[in-house]
C-alpha cells in the first residue's frame, strides 16, 4: 500500500507550485498537485489567481523537503536588498522567525539567521533543534474549547438540519499536519466525544425529520 500523501503547502500562484515540485522531481521525492478553487472573486473567473495549488507529499518526506527548501535559500540571502524587512526586526523577533519557521519561507527563515550572525547573536544547530521541538509540542496542543460550536452543532442536530452532521464531524475528526508531517486532532478529546454525539444525534433528527414528512405527505394524499 502506497503511503498516503499530504498537504505540504499551499499556492495561488502556479510558478510557485512548480518551484517546489522541481525541487522534489530533482531529488526523486513523489509529489502530486491537487488544484481547486481559491475563492470566488467574478474579477478573476477562468484566471489562474482564483485558483489554490496544494502540493502533497509523504509525511515521511517533510523535514527533508523543509532541509532541501533551506539548503537552496542559503546561497541566495547574500542578494538580499538592503530595504528587506527583516533587517529591521530586532533580535528578538529573528529568533521567533527561526521558532516559527512554519510560518515564514525558507528564505526570510536563512535571512534571518545571518542577520543574528552579523549582529553577533550565534544560534548553533542544537538551538535550532530544541526550537524545533518547542515549536512542535506547541502546535500539538489542542484549539480552545470549542463551546460556541457545540451548542450550535446541539441545537442544529435537534432541529434535524444537515449543519449539525457537519459541524460534528468536524469537531470529532478535524487534524491538523505540523511541520514534520505528523498529523494531530485540532480539537480535545471532550471536544471530540461532543462532536460524536452531535454527529450520530444530528442523523437520528434527520432520519425522523424525513420520515415525518414522508408520513405527513401520505396521510394528505
Amino acid at each position: 500500500m502506497q503511503p498516503e500523501l499530504i498537504t505540504f503547502k499551499h499556492f495561488n500562484d502556479p510558478a510557485l507550485a512548480e518551484d517546489l515540485t522541481g525541487v522534489l522531481e530533482q531529488h526523486g521525492i513523489p509529489y502530486e498537485v491537487e488544484e481547486g478553487k481559491f475563492s470566488f472573486d467574478p474579477a478573476f473567473v477562468n484566471s489562474e489567481l482564483s485558483k489554490d495549488y496544494a502540493v502533497k507529499i509523504r509525511a515521511v518526506d517533510f523535514e527533508l523537503v523543509n532541509r532541501l527548501l533551506n539548503d537552496n535559500e542559503r546561497s541566495n540571502i547574500d542578494q538580499a536588498d538592503p530595504d528587506h524587512y527583516l533587517f529591521g526586526f530586532s533580535n528578538d523577533e529573528l529568533i521567533d522567525v527561526l521558532a516559527k519557521a512554519d510560518e515564514w519561507s525558507p528564505f526570510d527563515y536563512q535571512l534571518a539567521r545571518k542577520i543574528l550572525t552579523e549582529r553577533g547573536v550565534e544560534i548553533n544547530d542544537q538551538e535550532l533543534s530544541n526550537l524545533h521541538k518547542s515549536r512542535i509540542e506547541a502546535l500539538k496542543e489542542p484549539e480552545a474549547p470549542q463551546t460556541t460550536w457545540i451548542i450550535l452543532g446541539y441545537i442544529f442536530a435537534i432541529a434535524g438540519g444537515l449543519l449539525g452532521i457537519f459541524i460534528g464531524w468536524h469537531l470529532s475528526s478535524f487534524k491538523k499536519t505540523l511541520p514534520d508531517g505528523e498529523r494531530v486532532y485540532g480539537y480535545s478529546e471532550n471536544d471530540r466525544k461532543q462532536g460524536k454525539r452531535i454527529f450520530y444525534l444530528s442523523i437520528v433528527f434527520f432520519i425522523i425529520g424525513i420520515i415525518f414528512k414522508f408520513s405527513s405527505a401520505l396521510s394528505a394524499n
